[in-house]
């Protein structure tokens, strides 16, 4: 079920949020492969669960996520419910290559923006993806259907899983023939989750960074055209994964890669929407309040989106510690409005606020000063886009 907006705007976010020190030791652990406390850690995320829906519910959000407290990445979690994924020579990873970070190395030397990296534990794919255990997901499910019951967000909720695209950026091919069959593979072992949330009732994030970030992360060497053509080549298999699973069900967000940087070899978005529109999703999430992409706005006055299309785009930065103001948020939603039509727009987020656990972009008393920010923007825009409906307003679901 799509939540969008008929009388008023309705407010999301990306997923990821600062999660709590003693989660952050037990995830992490989990991904490294070394010995952890599994009991305790599933005791944590209960609680912490609750309360984190309870803090974007109070700070006035209306669909809301679990902060991804189980997972250690939202490109690598997989690692711990696919089969396939070993050591491999680092040189042959190919992860260290960025024509952004070639270009002033001096400032990435000296800022955070590579601990993601340089912190991970970097696996390829060694042997055939398959679906190993499907108990992560069940896990995560019924924490989120617990606190969504006891706090009641107005949009419900919504769970983030990676696309074939960006699990084969994260841990690259040393396996398959060709890239392709790779990303069929995993679109083929992801199945499972993809249909798992939807059937729980959540909206299903599909998180696809590398149809944009990717141009300069792992495809410098290509050419736009060929990189699109790599765009294209990933949403085939994301469609073929979401076979099963109505497109009023699907968000789909993409990113430019979430750190505070130049980003001047970034792909512009006029050059990737065409191919990002074949995707089956109803809802687009995409970047638009980072200085680099927030006049792509106007992109949609060109490149139209179709009837069964609506735009979340960010209209609060998840890289800066700055705290929008209100009025700015909202005309931010109204530009955006003005283009696409006010229903068809959900005020978002650019990404997430701790897209690696332990490494927080956004201090975390910020980050809902920032969703307190929004929502009072969005109803701003409300009374704004919607002059006779006063500071009511309702929300509605659509596709039920």
């Amino acid at each position: 079920m799509v939540q969008h907006s008929v009388d008023r705007i309705v407010t999301s976010h990306t997923g990821s949020l600062p999660r709590p020190r003693a989660i952050i030791d037990l995830v992490k652990c989990e991904e490294r492969g070394e010995p952890f406390d599994r009991a305790e850690l599933d005791r944590l995320l209960t609680p912490a669960i609750a309360d984190v829906v309870k803090r974007q519910v109070d700070a006035g959000l209306d669909i809301v996520s679990d902060g991804e407290f189980s997972k250690a990445s939202y490109g690598t979690y997989i690692q711990q419910r696919l089969t396939g994924y070993g050591e491999a020579d680092p040189s042959k990873l190919g992860l260290d290559r960025n024509i952004e970070f070639e270009a002033f190395p001096e400032y990435y030397e000296r800022t955070r923006s590579r601990r993601g990296l340089a912190t991970r534990r970097l696996l390829g794919c060694v042997g055939p993806v398959a679906l190993r255990d499907r108990e992560p997901i069940d896990r995560d499910i019924a924490n989120l259907k617990n606190a969504a019951a006891a706090h009641k967000p107005a949009g419900g909720g919504f769970m983030t899983a990676a696309s074939p695209g960006v699990i084969a950026r994260f841990q690259p091919n040393l396996y398959y023939d060709t890239l392709q069959s790779y990303r069929d593979a995993i679109a083929a072992a992801m199945r499972i989750e993809y249909e798992t949330i939807v059937a729980a009732g959540f909206q299903l994030q599909i998180d696809c960074p590398d149809l944009a970030s990717s141009r300069v992360s792992v495809y410098g060497h290509l050419s736009e055209s060929e990189f699109v053509h790599e765009c294209e080549l990933s949403i085939a298999a994301l469609n073929d994964a979401l076979v099963n699973v109505p497109a009023d069900n699907v968000r789909l967000h993409v990113c430019w890669g979430n750190y505070e940087g130049p980003h001047v070899h970034d792909i512009e978005l006029e050059k990737i929407l065409p191919a990002v529109l074949k995707a089956k999703a109803c809802i687009l999430s995409v970047e638009g309040a980072n200085p680099r992409h927030g006049h792509e706005w106007e992109v949609f006055s060109r490149i139209k989106l179709s009837d069964d299309k609506v735009l979340m785009p960010g209209v609060i930065d998840s890289t800066t510690n700055f705290v929008e103001h209100p009025q700015l948020v909202a005309q931010r939603i109204c530009r955006y409005a003005d283009v696409v039509g006010r229903e068809r727009v959900i005020a978002g987020v650019d990404c997430g606020f701790e897209t690696f656990a332990g490494d927080p972009n956004v201090d975390e008393r910020i980050v809902y000063r920032k969703f307190a920010s929004l929502a009072e923007g969005a109803r701003i825009a409300t009374e704004k886009l919607w002059p006779q409906a006063g500071r009511g307003g309702s929300s509605r679901q659509a596709g039920a």
